[in-house]
């Protein structure tokens, strides 16, 4: 008698393992869409948006990027800037105020400033274009001025018997060198081209507070205020806090109720990870030499 080898029963898929994969699967789905598209909202709440400027202001590509995304979102009904910062340099503070404004003009929304810490020289610059300014009563701001430092190693060089040799095409191309001490047709040219971008601060401050240049003139010489002082010289308009600034922009905006608030997720950067905790701890030291213009309050 020949023994028939039965067929194996065809696999069949529990219930309870096809739920686990497809739970698997959309959690998969959703994490590749949070790496792939962060800023992604489905929800279409209307939202305050808010961006933090902090620390010394070295570039402006990431809150540019962030005002313009935000500033074109339909969702997003107002933005709150919160800064606290001393400023940084002259061009980034500026290319964020002209973001700001850009938000305000284009794209019809509101700005609302806060003030932390301190938010002064480029980090008023920034508030200053904006719809309305908050501060707290011991916030530092002001600072309304520019600042250049250089320093002269001739000295120093003579002591240890080194020697610059400089060959150079023009008569003021090595103006701010390091190794030579400056002479009055430097000092002259470097003064009006401070005395410009100073210019140009003032004019955005009273532009953007809608004061007269000459009331503006009056406190742009680089002193700071207090933000009691400051909404006193009409340089804020109201004392209150990060909580205060969002109500007000939802209000501004139409939003009912406490709005939802929405900030930029950064999406994970293996640099950023090993700067922070490996590089972090470290002094980090700036040789840049040659002019440097800054809206930075020095301390």
């Amino acid at each position: 008698m020949t023994e028939q080898t039965a067929a194996p029963a065809p696999r069949r898929w529990k219930p309870l393992r096809i739920f686990l994969w497809v739970l698997l699967t959309g959690f998969l789905l959703v994490v590749l869409v949070n790496v792939l598209s962060p800023d992604l909202d489905l929800s279409g709440e209307d939202r305050v948006a808010l961006i933090r400027v902090e620390g010394v202001i070295l570039d402006a590509q990431q809150t540019v990027g962030d005002l313009k995304k935000f500033g074109e979102s339909p969702t997003v009904k107002a933005i709150v800037l919160r800064i606290d910062s001393p400023g940084g340099g002259v061009v980034p503070s500026q290319e964020i105020h002209d973001a700001v404004k850009r938000v305000r003009n284009t794209n019809n929304k509101a700005v609302v400033a806060s003030m932390g810490t301190v938010a002064a020289s480029g980090g008023y610059y920034i508030a200053a274009a904006t719809d309305r300014i908050f501060a707290n009563p011991g916030t530092l701001t002001g600072s309304i001025g520019v600042i250049m430092e250089l320093a002269n190693l001739e000295g120093l060089l003579k002591k240890i018997g080194v020697e610059s040799v400089v060959v150079k095409s023009g008569r003021h191309k090595d103006i701010g060198s390091p190794f030579r001490k400056m002479n009055q047709d430097d000092r002259r040219i470097l003064q009006s081209v401070m005395d410009d971008v100073h210019s140009q601060f003032i004019e955005a401050v009273a532009e953007g507070r809608s004061l007269d240049v000459g009331e503006v003139q009056t406190l742009a010489d680089g002193r700071i205020f207090t933000g009691r002082q400051a909404k006193e010289a009409k340089l804020v308009d109201e004392l209150g806090n990060l909580e205060d600034a969002i109500k007000l922009a939802g209000e501004m905006a139409g939003i009912e109720g406490e709005p939802k608030v929405v900030e930029p997720r950064r999406r994970f950067s293996i640099r950023e990870f090993l700067e922070s905790h490996l590089f972090g701890p470290l002094p980090q030291l700036d040789f840049h030499t040659g002019v440097s213009l800054k809206y930075l309050m020095a301390f």
